[in-house]
């Protein structure tokens, strides 16, 4: 089974740090997070990679190669002009062709893999979106409106609950129709075209540990949280 990893990206969000750095090869720890990533995968049996590279790509296949020294197989697809979260895909069509993993490049979660993609394998679906819950904090006060604009109720500094894509999926061969080889394609544009067409795409829901490290502020945090989460991550040393 294959594995694709995102890691073309210019990690805007990520700025200053990403202007000469990929995002992918940013340390936490003491290991970048497309390293942890892809030790992640070897220990779940999921040795062989695709790796989609763009912005500042040579300095991931340099450091990653062939992937022997990781003990896992890597190929890459470099993109010459930035197609998007989904419309890379279309570049390496002929590579997939069973059901296939596909990871951002900047995910630290101690989601089981493996689980995952045995969910989706019982599930029938053409596509498993793993989920987390987040909650937002709004500062400011809410209040509650009738028809006619009558203050019914008033909420101050609400909370609110979101299931929000993890970045991580699994997917059918059957979904890469769907997708034109060289046209740019956002992810949520992808899944909107699936369901237009009658297409079964799933959410999983996972309640355990899930960083996004695109933010300053997210990738400070994963670098002070590293050592515990590194825990349960069984990455190796």
């Amino acid at each position: 089974m294959k594995t694709v990893i995102l890691a073309g990206g210019k990690g805007t969000r990520l700025k200053p740090y990403s202007t000469v750095f990929p995002k992918p090869l940013m340390p936490i720890g003491d290991k970048p997070i497309l390293e942890i990533i892809i030790r992640q995968l070897k220990s779940c049996g999921l040795e062989d990679i695709i790796i989609t590279v763009g912005h500042l790509g040579e300095l991931i296949v340099n450091f990653f190669g062939d992937g022997s020294k990781f003990g896992v197989n890597i190929k890459y697809s470099r993109e010459d002009e930035p197609l998007g979260t989904a419309g890379g895909l279309g570049l390496i069509k002929k590579e997939l062709t069973d059901t296939f993993l596909m990871i951002n490049g900047d995910t630290l979660t101690t989601l089981n893999f493996t689980e995952f993609v045995n969910h989706h394998k019982t599930s029938g679906a053409i596509g498993t979106i793993a989920l987390n819950k987040r909650q937002f904090y709004f500062d400011f006060g809410v209040p509650q409106l009738d028809s006619s604009n009558s203050i019914k109720g008033y909420v101050e500094k609400p909370t609110f609950e979101y299931l929000v894509s993890m970045g991580v999926y699994v997917f059918e061969p059957k979904v890469l129709k769907y997708i034109r080889v060289g046209e740019r394609l956002e992810f949520p544009d992808l899944v909107k075209t699936l369901i237009a067409n009658g297409e079964d795409v799933r959410g999983f829901i996972y309640d355990g540990y899930w960083l996004d490290i695109g933010r300053p502020e997210d990738y400070e945090k994963a670098n002070e949280e590293i050592e515990e989460v590194g825990k349960m991550l069984n990455i190796g040393s």
